[in-house]
């Protein structure tokens, strides 16, 4: 049961709240918001507060600048950080056009109208996602550097485990905003972090993956520390990933489970990871957005890189977790937590209906570690590989019809000029490797 509009407005004026944050997100699914105070509520859950489009990124062209802001009720939520006299809460927004039409550069209105094409085929889209992401110190100034705060490793604890108490504090603060916290742990670098939360119909689980970096991010700083997301911040260790399980339920029931196949998973369960291994590479520039992001996705580092799948394995591309009935789910990851979350998930269901849909067949499942596996091996066993960069990835994306009509043709051409134009602007500068190799010696 969500709330209404009168819910809302109660729980303002009851709960003492004096500001509301209006957040929605760019077409880099950053996090954006307008401030209203309490008194301008009514006006804005009846979608009447306006704002300037044109400076947003993707948003709008400046002779179309106005945009109206339509507050989901459902994701009203005090933010427990906040004094507690004068209270802040939060409404995550749909951007609408002056018109009353969704605006087609609204990443949650591309996910909700791709969440209506599974609906439309009987499917909920339910995601569980994993993110992890470092915590360093910052220096005298309050600017965050690259140094971790521990030197501990993968599930270790206090004292050796420094970022414990911050973490504790992330998850205290995330269960106060109704997150169900299943897991929390250091990861296998120093200073890296994960904390895993309830899996949930998909726009919930988009909404929340933002609502988690800025929590995140926010406890960090009380705490002195910085957390980021970047995939890939330190040379030589592991990076950030954010490995993402997805299933689809119908009548209740998990689609992707049959107890009568050998490793328990039905035909659209493989169907689906055909689709997405048939079309990874067309959105890598959606799951790994950044310069950056290639970086963490080299053979070495736990991170997978190889289009392949298994029931066990953790060196292939798609994992499938061990659990079955209601939670047999399959596991991309790939991911990293700088995706857009609502083009991530919008790519990841289309693609796997496109699977479902073409009766895609999958291939054998890679059951050896693939890092170890020879080129010669991977041929053989049609192993492809993800794109190397950003610009590959980028020029892959563009030639697919599926993910232009997930996103629609707008956010598309968007989306893959301004990372070409982040690709361009990343290889015309000069860095310091160019500067150690080349300086001295010619």
């Amino acid at each position: 049961m969500g709330y209404t509009k009168e819910d809302v407005i109660k729980m303002v004026k009851e709960q003492g709240v004096s500001f509301i944050r209006l957040q929605f997100t760019d077409i880099f699914g950053q996090l954006k918001n307008v401030a209203i105070t309490s008194s301008q509520i009514e006006k804005a859950l009846d979608n009447k507060c306006m704002f300037d489009g044109s400076s947003i990124e993707g948003f709008s062209r400046i002779e179309e600048s106005d945009m109206y802001l339509y507050p989901d009720p459902n994701t009203f939520v005090i933010f427990p950080w906040r004094p507690q006299d004068g209270k802040v809460a939060r409404l995550i927004c749909d951007i609408y056009t002056p018109e009353g039409k969704p605006f087609e550069g609204c990443p949650r209105n591309i996910l909700k109208r791709n969440l209506k094409v599974a609906s439309d085929l009987g499917y909920t889209f339910n995601v569980g996602p994993e993110l992890e992401f470092f915590l360093f110190l910052t220096d005298e100034k309050g600017k965050p550097t690259t140094h971790t705060h521990d030197d501990a490793g993968y599930f270790d604890l206090a004292p050796i485990d420094l970022g414990e108490s911050a973490r504790r504090d992330m998850c205290l603060t995330l269960e106060a905003m109704g997150f169900e916290i299943e897991a929390s742990h250091h990861e296998v670098a120093r200073g890296q972090h994960e904390i895993d939360f309830k899996y949930a119909e998909a726009l919930k689980t988009a909404d929340n993956i933002n609502t988690f970096k800025l929590v995140v991010k926010t406890i960090a700083q009380k705490h002195g520390l910085h957390a980021t997301f970047m995939p890939k911040p330190i040379f030589g260790i592991n990076g950030s990933g954010m490995h993402t399980n997805q299933s689809l339920f119908k009548d209740g029931k998990n689609c992707f489970y049959d107890p009568n196949d050998s490793i328990g998973l039905s035909k659209i369960a493989y169907n689906y990871i055909a689709g997405i291994m048939d079309n990874i590479k067309s959105f890598a520039a959606i799951s790994n957005p950044l310069v950056n992001s290639y970086k963490r996705l080299v053979p070495g580092y736990e991170a997978p890189v190889y289009i392949a799948w298994s029931p066990s394995n953790r060196s292939p591309l798609v994992r499938i977790p061990a659990a079955r009935g209601a939670s047999t789910r399959i596991e991309l990851r790939c991911p990293d937590p700088a995706a857009n979350p609502y083009f991530l998930l919008s790519a990841c269901l289309a693609s796997g209906l496109d699977g479902i849909k073409r009766n895609l067949k999958v291939k054998h499942s890679t059951d050896r570690n693939i890092f170890k596996m020879t080129k010669e091996e991977k041929d053989a066993a049609g192993i492809e590989s993800l794109p190397h960069n950003l610009i590959n990835a980028v020029k892959a994306m563009q030639k697919s019809e599926l993910i232009k009509q997930t996103l629609g043709e707008y956010s598309f051409d968007l989306y893959t000029q301004a990372k070409i134009d982040e690709w361009d602007d990343y290889r015309t500068k000069v860095h310091q490797w160019e500067i150690d190799q080349y300086l001295i010696n010619y």
